[in-house]
């Protein structure tokens, strides 16, 4: 998916494992065929997971995430995973990596569940949940998504060239300008930062689809406000879109900003994994498709 990335086989991980953690070398190995693109998922026995990251990554890096997961289970009114160690780079993988506890369930998907009220309500419970926490003073850290909007003009820009094929470019960029010139809604809150489908763990009881569990907390931290917003538009139609914005309480500025995220989110999605990753282009054309047709994103551009 990513040029230069790591490839970390069978027999590596175990070395790896077994290496780093020898009291789980008895542990039977299988890799978790995900749409994720940022590590390879080996499980380890029942309860543990192991994350090889594609990229190289530092111990400091995947020590951050790992106090950043802690705070986000602490905080979370589902279930989420929690750090059992790391290890660092070495000769046969260059970069550290990370293990820590599985969390068994079904991920969300974008297309699946998309006028489920149910899980609506419970993607703003969470929402709210992790608002809740303090900053503690602490601001957006400028990584990613989360901070200025302008400051992804150029990567949009190469977006809307590269993905020409796949979208209505002009339609698209003007709905871009109007939103990247939002003011800002309020001080940075405490914010998961990727709540895509793939990151959401579900449950479907009696007819309703309920959130079980969130993954991939290692982001948890300040962010704009409208950041986690984008989940309205990874996961649901106009409807339900309506339902998490009331049980949010989002007021216009704050849930348009949410669009312009999930539009800077999306318009990557749909090109850059066209062809390595399928499912997850098809996330970005589903989420380009919701925010193209909504009908108050119309009126406002």
């Amino acid at each position: 998916m990513h040029d230069g990335e790591f490839a970390v086989d069978d027999a590596l991980a175990r070395a790896l494992v077994t290496e780093s953690f020898p009291e789980l070398d008895e542990r039977e190995l299988r890799r978790v065929r995900t749409a994720a693109t940022v590590n390879s998922i080996v499980r380890v026995g029942n309860d543990l997971v192991a994350r090889f990251p594609l990229l190289p990554a530092s111990y400091e890096e995947l020590q951050r995430e790992a106090a950043a997961m802690t705070a986000l289970a602490d905080a979370c009114p589902v279930r989420a995973p929690l750090p059992y160690g790391l290890a660092h780079g070495g000769e046969t993988y260059s970069s550290a990596w990370s293990m820590q506890t599985w969390l068994p369930g079904i991920t969300a998907h974008f297309d699946a569940h998309a006028g489920s009220v149910s899980l609506a309500q419970d993607l703003a419970a969470l929402v709210r949940a992790l608002r809740a926490v303090d900053p503690a003073g602490r601001v957006f850290d400028g990584r990613g998504r989360g901070g200025i909007l302008p400051d992804h003009d150029e990567w949009v820009a190469e977006c809307l060239d590269r993905g020409a094929h796949l979208l209505d470019v002009p339609e698209a960029a003007r709905l871009w300008q109007a939103l990247r010139v939002l003011p800002r809604s309020g001080p940075d809150v405490m914010s998961h930062r990727d709540l895509t489908p793939f990151n959401l763990l579900i449950d479907v009881r009696a007819g309703e689809t309920r959130l079980s569990g969130v993954l991939d907390g290692g982001s948890f931290g300040p962010a704009d406000p409208g950041l986690d917003l984008v989940a309205a538009w990874h996961h649901f139609d106009a409807p339900a879109r309506q339902v998490l914005r009331s049980s949010v309480g989002a007021e216009d500025v704050e849930w348009l900003r949410g669009a312009a995220w999930a539009f800077q989110q999306a318009i990557g999605l749909a090109w850059y994994y066209e062809e390595s990753n399928p499912t997850m282009s098809a996330l970005g054309l589903s989420t380009l498709r919701r925010l193209l047709t909504d009908e108050e994103l119309s009126a406002f551009t």
